[in-house]
């Protein structure tokens, strides 16, 4: 990263081998070998992980990204929840791995983009820049390997209640976070019973007619926009809606989130895109690992 500091004369500058003797070791590691192959796509969109929140599934985004190489991933906003962790500091360990592991892709060629969001908006100073391999910017173009141009935007621009109704969108994001709450400790009776993963937050959601309208509005909008810009199509988070719709000649595609649904974008090496539940696979292969558990052997009666 190019930087105007001028030297003062006086500190000695630092060798190659001292910058390179500065790189955390961690970054040098190898990787454990693993009993699955990783996944090889072209490009991977995530957004709305909201690291430093207690709704944040870190374990299993840790998993996702620990199964996949790819060229290019784009963080699209709301990656470190600026908004919680104003109000009382929390992150734990697994917040700090999957950090380390986006850096670690940076560092290994992944050529890594955060778009910043609304809840990490105190990052927007610095878009232009460069920190640990990872690009700020506030939205870019991203072209697929068909040739198609995506306008890459976090979203909160074209929802009307943050831009226009800044506390309404906090008292909204208040009540929101008592849901997501109310998710963990669903998550955690579930896992009592050995059930998998599943997001009171995302049912209650889909099941409320206006947030299904708000939901379609912000669509449109947002569809508008890259069309006046004459890009192709738009891929988006913020909504916490894995989505990819036909509006008129865009194509809309969201991501989804960490908090909720566990969902992100790829493209593979022809330009095709698609919504990759991560979830969803977390307990298939649960489902088989269960269904080829071997049967214990029934004790003999005695005679």
């Amino acid at each position: 990263m190019a930087t105007n500091a001028k030297h003062d004369g006086k500190t000695p500058f630092k060798s190659a081998a001292e910058l390179v003797s500065s790189i955390p070791a961690w970054l040098d590691l190898p990787e454990p070998r693993g009993f699955r192959p990783k996944r090889k796509y072209r490009t991977v969109w995530i957004s709305d992980v909201h690291l430093g929140t207690r709704g944040c599934n870190a374990a299993m985004l840790l998993d996702f990204l620990s199964a996949i190489e790819c060229e290019t991933l784009y963080l699209v906003g709301d990656i470190v929840d600026g908004w919680r962790l104003s109000k009382g500091w929390y992150w734990p360990d697994a917040h700090n791995e999957v950090v380390r592991r986006i850096l670690k892709m940076a560092h290994r060629g992944t050529r890594v983009i955060l778009i910043a969001g609304n809840h990490d908006e105190m990052l927007r100073p610095y878009a232009g820049m460069s920190f640990g391999g990872v690009e700020l910017a506030l939205d870019t173009i991203h072209e697929t390997a068909d040739g198609r141009r995506l306008l890459v935007t976090h979203g909160d621009g074209f929802d009307g209640v943050v831009l226009y109704a800044r506390w309404l969108a906090f008292l909204g994001d208040k009540a929101y976070s008592v849901l997501l709450r109310a998710n963990v400790w669903v998550n955690m009776i579930r896992r009592q019973f050995k059930m998998p993963y599943w997001s009171l937050s995302s049912y209650l959601k889909k099941r409320v007619k206006n947030a299904v309208q708000f939901v379609c509005d912000f669509e449109e909008a947002v569809a508008h926009a890259a069309r006046d810009m004459g890009v192709d199509g738009v891929v988006c988070g913020h909504i916490h809606c894995a989505e990819i719709r036909q509006i008129g000649d865009i194509t809309y595609y969201n991501d989804g989130d960490w908090v909720e649904s566990c969902t992100a974008l790829v493209e593979d090496q022809v330009g095709q895109i698609s919504i990759l539940d991560w979830a969803d696979e977390t307990r298939r292969a649960a489902a088989v690992k269960a269904a080829l558990k071997p049967i214990p052997a029934l004790e003999e009666e005695p005679a």
